[in-house]
């Protein structure tokens, strides 16, 4: 039997929300072993005042076994 814990994280990326979450993850693997997947709970983006997409915002819960 195994326990799973959630964490949330936030990530952010100035070329796609694919970038935010790849990002989260590896920031988060650096301090948590065995993750096992993540949800995107939330996007957002930040705009120019031309309404361009500067950046992208990502909200991750990131699953992971605890030992």
């Amino acid at each position: 039997m195994s326990v799973a814990k959630i964490i949330e994280v936030n990530a952010s990326s100035k070329t796609s929300m694919e970038d935010a979450v790849k990002h989260g993850l590896s920031k988060a693997s650096e301090s948590v072993k065995n993750i096992k997947g993540a949800w995107v709970n939330e996007i957002k983006v930040v705009t120019d005042d031309k309404g361009n997409v500067a950046e992208w915002r990502v909200n991750l819960r990131i699953t992971f076994v605890v030992d």
